[in-house]
């Protein structure tokens, strides 16, 4: 029941978080958690816009000027453009990380080509237009990477966000995993009936939808943390998956899994996950040990000890009373129990 390690996860990162001199100061913006802590099950693909697309360090500051949907890169003090420089080496970069398979990206926050949020943007004459500016390359990598988690260093300060935004990296992981193998399988069971007429392989591979059912099943309470109504969506998917072409099943269940990811966990969805899995011990727990759980739950709830307290809790029964299912669940190891990601809130 313990956190089951997965392959290499591949995310994108700006090159100053991981302590390099590529600020246009020629210093560094080195955040600890994500070189000492997250990366050690991370590969990191490093990203600095600015130093790639050609501008050297140290470097003028830039800044964003003009329309906020569609800004400039300006110089700050000679008011030099930027822009073309950066929007030509764009999409190259983009075909690149494209073969990079990331499931994530973290930005540095303020940064008028990485920012992801409240970048400042100026106006012709000097003064801030507004404070809901996005940066270039970071606005062009989320609308061509839609489904890709992204954040920024600034916000992992957060908890919850830091806990939400670990926890879609590595269920969508987990998700790419699922389809690798199975495509693999289906590519395996095709070239058999090539080579050798298998039209019994060939029949049987073709509806076989079992990794699907699987992972549905283990993130069942995993993602009704995030939403009840988004994963009866991706069960109906599921129940229906015989009567739907297979990569319109499996892009339309991914579409929905990330949608469902992106809903940040609350107290009282998690008491509702903590509640069903009790339920999973009404036959087994005596008075007293029901007594403690709920106590559990409701030091929860009133913010007294953090959602980590009542989950190992939980984790003592499915032990105790080897209660399979439960043990299979994602939700009661999500991520390495290294990263402390439930013990604040």
């Amino acid at each position: 029941m313990t956190y089951e390690p997965i392959d290499s996860i591949k995310i994108g990162i700006s090159t100053c978080l991981l302590g390099k001199n590529v600020r246009y100061d020629g210093g560094h913006s080195h955040d600890p958690f994500l070189t000492g802590t997250l990366g050690q099950f991370l590969e990191y693909v490093p990203v600095c816009p600015e130093v790639e697309c050609g501008m050297p360090v140290p470097r003028e500051a830039i800044r964003l000027v003009g329309d906020v949907d569609n800004p400039k890169l300006m110089t700050q003090k000679t008011g030099i453009d930027k822009t073309s420089m950066m929007q030509e080496w764009i999409p190259e970069k983009l075909k690149f990380l494209e073969s990079q398979d990331l499931c994530g990206f973290i930005f540095k926050n303020k940064s008028p080509s990485s920012g992801l949020y409240r970048i400042k943007v100026y106006g012709e004459d000097g003064d801030v237009k507004s404070n809901n500016g996005v940066g270039l390359f970071a606005r062009a990598f989320t609308k061509h990477f839609p489904r890709i988690p992204v954040e920024e260093s600034g916000r992992l300060h957060d908890p919850k966000l830091r806990e939400n935004f670990i926890e879609n990296i590595f269920t969508l992981k987990r998700w790419r995993d699922v389809i690798k193998g199975f495509r693999q399988r289906t590519a395996s069971i095709n070239s058999s009936f090539y080579e050798n007429g298998d039209t019994h392989s060939l029949s049987q591979g073709s509806g076989r939808m079992g990794a699907l059912v699987d992972f549905h099943t283990k993130n069942k309470l995993l993602l009704l943390s995030h939403s009840e109504k988004i994963y009866r969506q991706m069960g109906k998917l599921v129940a229906d998956c015989k009567s739907i072409e297979r990569e319109v099943l499996l892009e339309q269940y991914e579409a929905l899994l990330l949608q469902a990811l992106k809903l940040l966990t609350t107290t009282s969805k998690n008491i509702n996950v903590l509640q069903h899995m009790m339920g999973y011990f009404k036959q087994q727990i005596d008075a007293r040990e029901k007594s403690e759980l709920l106590t559990n739950f409701d030091h929860y709830r009133l913010g007294y000890v953090p959602l980590i307290v009542p989950i190992t809790l939980i984790k003592h029964y499915v032990l105790k009373y080897d209660e399979k299912y439960l043990s299979q669940q994602t939700y009661l190891n999500p991520h390495p129990v290294e990263l402390k990601l439930r013990n604040y809130y």
